[in-house]
């Protein structure tokens, strides 16, 4: 991909989330306006819920094999000169 590509990309990206930032803003403003608490509770319980079952799969979804390493011999005098 060329680099003009790569930067319509980030830049639609980050669009798209600054559109979402504010349709979930006006979205829970309008819910406090008109006090529909219970309605805002179950939205951002249901919203947490998913956030944390994003941030579990995440990691189990960008584990690589490679990027496991032994230790090395050297290891201990490293640590040791970064002090």
């Amino acid at each position: 991909m060329n680099r003009k590509t790569l930067a319509g990309d980030r830049r639609r990206r980050k669009l798209m989330t600054v559109l979402w930032a504010l349709l979930l803003s006006v979205v829970v403003i309008t819910l406090i306006y008109l006090e529909q608490t219970a309605v805002l509770y179950i939205v951002c319980t249901l919203g947490v819920s998913v956030l944390m079952l994003i941030v579990a799969f995440s990691d189990l979804a960008h584990t690589d094999a490679k990027t496991e390493t032994a230790p090395t011999p050297d290891a201990p005098r490293v640590a040791a000169r970064e002090r």
